[in-house]
This record gives C-alpha cells, structure tokens and sequence, in this order.
C-alpha cells in the first residue's frame, strides 16, 4: 500500500502554514488600521488576501481530502493566535493611563516626571472626599515601567489605562530618540 505523502501530508501542511500566516497578517492589519496607521495597513492587506488565494485554491483542488480541511481550520486558529502575540510584541500606539488617589498624589507626580512622562495632576472630589486624578500619556512599550512606579508611589490608588487611537503631537513622549516608525507612516 503506498500513501500518498504528497495529498496527505505536504499540501494540508502549507495549508496550514499559510493559514497562520494570512489570519496573522490580517489580524496585526486589523489593529494597523484601529491605530490609524493607514499607509502600511493595505500593503499587509495585499500579501494576506494574496496566501490566502494561494491556500483556498489548493482546498478547492483537494475537496475530497479532509485532512486538507482541518490543516485550514488549524491554521486560522493558530494565527489568531500568533497574530495577538505579534502584536502584543509590537505594542503599537499610546495609552491614557488614568490614575485617581485618595492622598496626595505629590511624589508620583514627581517620580512620573523624573522619568520623562508628561503628567497632569487635578485635585478633584470623589464620593469619599477629596482625589487626586493624574493623567499620563505614554507609548504602550511603557505601561508596565508607569505602573510600577504607580504601585511603589501610591499602591492603593486605583487606575485605568486606555488606548488612545490618535495623538497628535509627541512632546509629551521624552526625547526624539523615542520617535516611532509609525508616527511618520500615520500621515
């Protein structure tokens, strides 16, 4: 008996690996286009409709090979996958990260400008008596670094964070070394 490794194997396998590539693409396109990046979002756009005519056209020359069908499946599941973890690591755009204080707010406001973040503080009322609400900007690479210094500063302070899909200036983001790639394809 002979198996066809070629049917069986090599075809649902680029299947497969396309499959993980198109959805990866597409999804890190999806988020490309929700952060208003509108230069590179249809370049991704073509090549991710481009495999995935290259992997539909050979499911529909193989329709009586199941395994063909579940390497298809497969693939889109694991480039959802694939693609949150791509963008995860990219960690493109800014957030708001809102932070409200039931004490003076003095020494994270200063440890949050020692480290270049631009802050706004506001005293402001709560439905316990007086706040403190600080309003920070910042790329998403830093939100772990602005919480930490959140925790140590005021660990019992409740915050938020935000994504903010456009800002449109970068003063408030340090030096011109932390200028991205990105904000000069947004225009």
């Amino acid at each position: 008996m002979n198996f066809d490794y070629y049917s069986y194997l090599i075809i649902p396998l680029l299947i497969f690996i396309a499959r993980i590539c198109d959805v990866s693409m597409g999804t890190v396109r999806i988020i490309l286009v929700a952060k208003g990046l509108k230069k590179i979002a249809p370049i991704i756009g073509f090549f991710e409709v481009l495999i995935w005519i290259l992997a539909i056209s050979k499911i529909i020359q193989n329709l009586d090979n199941w395994i063909c069908y579940i390497a298809y499946a497969g693939g889109f599941a694991t480039g959802n996958y694939i693609g949150m973890k791509i963008e995860e690591k990219l960690a493109l755009g800014h957030e708001l990260v809102r932070v409200i204080t039931k004490r003076e707010a003095f020494d994270l406001v200063h440890a949050l400008k020692n480290e270049g973040y631009g802050v706004t503080f506001i005293p402001a009322e709560g439905t316990q008596g007086l706040v403190g609400v600080v309003y920070i900007i910042v790329t998403r690479k830093k939100i772990p670094s602005v919480i930490e210094i959140i925790q140590t500063h005021n660990p019992n302070a409740l915050y938020t964070i935000e994504n903010i899909r456009y800002v449109n200036r970068d003063t408030f983001f340090g030096s011109n070394k932390e200028r991205h790639w990105w904000n000069f394809v947004r225009k």
